[in-house]
């Protein structure tokens, strides 16, 4: 994305360096870098983001934050407002009834702001707004001593302010020492990646994202965004907040920062401006990434920051079928390479950014994984896009990405992909979804020459097996075949008991009404398992339904001919409860375990 608005932008040439200082002349033009840094941390770049330059009027937000902090709001309010100036950056003037400097970021409540820092004298004060900038951008910063100079042979101008506010009152100290202040401090070096990160901590409320270093307490973050909202770009406010819609304070030296609060900061550097002082490519690559990107402040309406609310490989959290005991093994081994993410919250940019930025790096890793869109709400143009570039990167990678989209947030109607189709299918339900990952790590780790078991004969059935050959005969003898079609009702809740049944082939599943309004699986049992033993046991009724997932075929034992086996043959009927109590035990801990470790979501 950054390569793509860099290649537009990298062609416009209109604009010149600043010149009123000499050393800013002398800059190479075209140098031209884009960053764009997460609430995270993480840095994109592209272009000249490593060239050093001056910070210039970008200081201003920083210097006020500094002020605040040593003298509080009321104390920084009585010397600077908070209006936009609707005057050049550098006019010499005042607000008629107050005297102050309309707001921090033109000249004049800079230099105020300059003065207001509290230090034991000039080197010492001086020194501490270098710390400051340091803690934003995450490493010590120095001064550009040739830019200084520069500044302090002509900066004229700036000096009549200074006396002005002097004059008036608004400073109380020497005006030269505020004004060398502010000259050093606007001739700090920095470079386009470290103003991303300095971006990057205002919008993490004041905490450098690289250091955990606290630069600035949230409340005074606040302030400062909130001027820079307003006052940040001179006299492109107006059009800056409507087409970009970020705090920002743009630089003559050619930088610019832009926030977005709670979410990521961006960078440009670029030394040809335009007529209010900006810089022609800083200002067009903002509104290009801002459009792309979908980062108006106005168009946010809820943090996508923490867009992944869990995620779990399927041996952790196992889907509801019942697998054989050697699948069961397998899964268990082997269960590491099959994951569900969970998101949740509106999916934007910089939640999607972090989401697709968490799951590639696991992939490699990976046979199979699912992305849970259940919990999100709005889901950006430029996240779906980079979600289904990353579906896309995946599957060249070797991994298979399925999506739980009920209501088709990404566009996919459910099961609207084939079957067969590399990038996955679309399921209702989380529980599906598992399932599906766990038959790829099952066809991809079973051991050589075995296969899923998909049908067996009666004397075949583990409940039957451990019996001595004659009880297993008199037993077989008892049982009566039936076979359900797809989707027919076996048993329903509420019914009596109506028999032991072996599963031979094909697959039935216990489901209950959830609260969404939709059919639920409690769990599905395949060939070599059984339903019925708990009514059987207990003489109570069905407490879920019981449906045919395929077309089935098994072998039942009536109820009558199972209260006979009391009478009739005693030790038998005795091996039999104790081999359907284990298997009741085994199918009722697995059943606990998988609803236990996500309890909330069923």
């Amino acid at each position: 994305m950054l390569d793509e608005v860099y290649a537009v932008c990298r062609d416009d040439t209109s604009g010149a360096p600043a010149d009123y200082i000499p050393e800013l002349a002398a800059v190479a033009p075209d140098s031209f870098g884009l960053c764009l840094a997460t609430a995270d941390g993480l840095v994109y770049q592209v272009g000249d983001t490593d060239i050093g330059f001056t910070i210039q009027s970008i200081s201003k937000p920083f210097t006020y934050a500094l002020a605040l902090a040593d003298r509080g709001l009321d104390g920084v309010a009585a010397h600077i407002d908070v209006e936009p100036s609707g005057e050049p950056f550098n006019e010499i003037s005042l607000e008629p009834d107050s005297q102050r400097p309309s707001n921090p970021m033109i000249n004049s409540g800079a230099i105020t702001a300059a003065s207001l820092i509290d230090g034991r004298d000039a080197a010492d004060r001086f020194e501490r707004v270098r710390r400051c900038y340091s803690r934003f951008a995450g490493r010590e910063l120095t001064m550009n001593e040739a830019v200084y100079e520069s500044e302090a042979r002509t900066g004229y101008r700036n000096r009549a302010i200074g006396y002005m506010l002097r004059s008036v009152g608004i400073i109380d100290v020497d005006p030269d020492d505020a004004v060398d202040r502010y000259f050093r401090q606007c001739s700090i070096e920095i470079t386009c990646a470290d103003l991303a990160v300095m971006a990057a901590t205002l919008a993490d409320n004041g905490i450098n994202p690289r250091t955990h270093e606290r630069a600035l307490s949230t409340s005074l973050t606040e302030r400062v965004l909130s001027v820079m909202t307003t006052c940040g770009m001179y006299n492109a406010a107006g059009d800056w907040v409507t087409t970009v819609g970020l705090p920002a304070k743009s630089g003559v030296g050619g930088g610019i920062i832009a926030v977005l609060p709670g979410q990521l900061g961006i960078s440009v550097y670029s030394p040809r401006l335009d007529g209010q002082g900006n810089s022609v490519r800083g200002v067009a690559a903002c509104r290009e990434l801002s459009r792309r990107l979908e980062l108006h402040f106005c168009h946010v309406t809820r943090s996508a920051r923490t867009a992944i609310r869990a995620d779990y490989s399927v041996a952790q959290l196992p889907s509801r079928l019942r697998r054989t005991p050697d699948d069961a093994e397998v899964l268990a081994a082997h269960g590491d390479r099959a994951r569900v993410y969970e998101l949740h919250g509106d999916l934007l940019f910089a939640g999607a950014e972090r989401a697709v930025r968490a799951i590639e790096g696991n992939a490699d890793e990976l046979d199979a994984l699912v992305i849970d869109l259940r919990r999100v709400g709005e889901v950006s143009r430029v996240a779906r896009g980079m979600i289904e570039q990353l579906q896309a990167e995946l599957v060249r990678r070797g991994s298979r990405v399925a999506l739980v989209d009920p209501d088709a947030k990404l566009g996919h109607e459910v099961s609207s992909l084939d079957p067969d189709d590399p990038r996955g299918r679309v399921f209702v339900d989380r529980d599906t979804a598992t399932e599906w990952c766990e038959d790829i790590v099952l066809d991809r780790h079973r051991p050589p020459g075995t296969s899923a078991i998909t049908s067996i004969d009666l004397d075949e059935h583990p409940l039957l097996m451990g019996l001595a050959a004659a009880d297993r005969d008199r037993l077989c003898a008892d049982f009566i075949g039936r076979t359900f079609a797809r989707g027919e009702v076996i048993a329903e809740r509420g019914e009596p008991r109506s028999g032991l049944y072996l599963i031979l082939a094909g697959r039935v599943r216990a489901t209950f009404a959830g609260t969404d309004g939709r059919v639920h699986r409690l769990l599905t049992l395949s060939s070599g398992m059984s339903f019925g033993e708990i009514p059987m046991l207990t003489g109570e009724k069905f407490v879920n339904d019981i449906v045919a997932e395929t077309g089935v075929r098994v072998a039942v034992m009536s109820a009558a001919v199972f209260d006979e086996l009391a009478e009739q043959h005693p030790k038998l009927k005795l091996a039999l409860l104790q081999r359907l109590a284990a298997g009741a035990y085994a199918q009722m801990e697995a059943t606990v375990r998988t609803i236990s470790g996500n309890a909330e979501n069923y």
